[in-house]
């Protein structure tokens, strides 16, 4: 059985990545995240998802604080699929320390119709896991 869509990679926290506390701004997460999304379509050669695929539903827990100049590591896994909607797992890491952790929910959703569209069959393989 082939393991379930993943990618990993890397940023450094920078000047605008922070906020007045001096540590990463809460913000920096999701953009990382939406990074490692758009690596993996590309890795996956869907690319052409990008503007069909909206978030749903977001959540994340801080648990380390990074500071300006970090190196973190994110890794992003496809953890179920649906009709027509996507879960993915994340988390952050700076070296081995856990800094964030959370979920994050997209659908389909064809611009040309109104609401939720299910999944293409090649799109649902590439993200699935083979049984």
């Amino acid at each position: 059985m082939r393991s379930a869509a993943r990618v990993r990679i890397e940023r450094t926290v920078e000047w605008p990545d922070t906020d007045a506390a001096g540590h990463y701004h809460h913000s920096a997460v999701i953009r990382w995240v939406e990074a490692a999304e758009a690596e993996l379509h590309a890795e996956l050669g869907m690319l052409d998802l990008f503007g069909v695929v909206p978030r749903v539903h977001y959540e994340v827990d801080y648990l380390a604080r990074l500071w300006f100049r970090d190196v973190v590591e994110i890794e992003l896994a496809v953890t179920e699929v649906g009709t027509s909607s996507i879960r993915y797992t994340f988390t952050v890491r700076r070296g081995d320390e856990l800094a964030a952790q959370g979920v994050m929910v997209a659908v389909h959703a064809d611009p040309d119709t109104d609401g939720p569209t299910p999944w293409p069959a090649s799109v649902r393989e590439r993200f699935a896991p083979s049984r």
